[in-house]
C-alpha cells in the first residue's frame, strides 16, 4: 500500500468509529488490579485511537524498525497529524492501553472470511539472540526455546490461518516449543474454518528448500 497522508485519516476514521462504540459498550467496566481494586484510566496525551492508528500503519510501510518509524515519520513527517505525540520511551508504555481493543478491530474489521480452502502455517518470532536467551530478562518465564526450520529460536510462535486470497482468518500465539501439529492450536484457528485446511511443510536440504502442501483435515 502507498504511504500517504489520506491513508492516515482514513484508518484513523474507521479506528475512531469503532473505538466509540467499544468505549461505550465497555464503559465502567474498569479491570481490577492486584490488589482487588478498581483502577480508573488516566487520559494520556495520544488518545487510544491516534494510539492504534500509529501500530496499525506501521505495518503499511517498509520501515526499518519502529522506533525509527516513530521518531522520523510520526514526530517528523506526520507532526502536525499527531501534535500530541510524546516520547518513544512512553509511547511503548502506552501501547498496553489499547491490546484489547486492537485485537476486537482486527477480529471483527481486518480479518478476512473463510473461503473453503485455507493454508496453516506459523513463523518464529525470537526475543532476542539464542546466545542472550539465558540473560535476557524479556518475558522471562513466558518465552520458550524452539526449533523451526531456520534453526533455534528464544520467544514465541506465530501460527496463521488464511484464506486462497492470503486474507488472515485467525491466529494463535504461543512458546517457541509447541508443534505446529498441536491438537489446541488447530481447535482455535478451526472455529471458523470449513472445507479443506491445508497444512505448509518445508523441508530444508543442503542447497536449497522444497515446500509443499499436505492436506490436514476437511470439514
Amino acid at each position: 500500500m502507498e504511504i500517504t497522508k489520506d491513508k492516515v485519516t482514513e484508518l484513523f476514521c474507521i479506528i475512531d468509529e469503532f473505538y466509540k462504540v467499544f468505549d461505550a459498550e465497555n464503559a465502567g467496566k474498569l479491570l481490577l488490579g492486584e490488589d482487588g481494586v478498581k483502577r480508573r484510566r488516566r487520559k494520556a496525551s495520544l488518545s487510544d485511537s491516534e494510539i492504534m492508528t500509529i501500530l496499525l500503519y506501521f505495518h503499511f510501510g517498509s520501515f526499518r524498525n519502529f522506533k525509527h518509524y516513530y521518531l522520523f515519520f510520526i514526530r517528523g513527517t506526520l507532526k502536525s497529524y499527531f501534535p500530541n505525540a510524546v516520547s518513544y520511551n512512553r509511547f511503548v508504555e502506552l501501547e498496553s492501553r489499547v491490546f484489547f481493543p486492537l485485537m476486537f478491530f482486527l477480529n471483527l474489521r481486518a480479518f478476512g472470511r473463510c473461503t473453503g480452502i485455507t493454508f496453516v502455517d506459523s513463523t518464529m518470532i525470537p526475543i532476542c539472540h539464542n546466545l542472550r536467551r539465558y540473560a535476557n530478562k524479556v518475558f522471562k518465564g513466558i518465552a520458550t526455546n524452539g526449533k523451526g526450520t531456520m534453526g533455534w529460536c528464544h520467544g514465541f510462535k506465530l501460527h496463521l490461518a488464511c484464506n486462497d486470497r492470503g486474507e488472515i482468518i485467525a491466529f494463535v500465539l504461543t512458546g517457541a516449543n509447541v508443534s505446529d501439529k498441536d491438537p489446541t492450536v488447530f481447535d482455535v484457528l478451526a472455529k471458523r474454518l470449513y472445507g479443506s485446511c491445508l497444512q505448509i511443510k518445508a523441508i530444508s536440504r543442503k542447497n536449497s528448500s522444497i515446500r509443499f502442501l499436505r492436506k490436514a483435515s476437511s470439514w
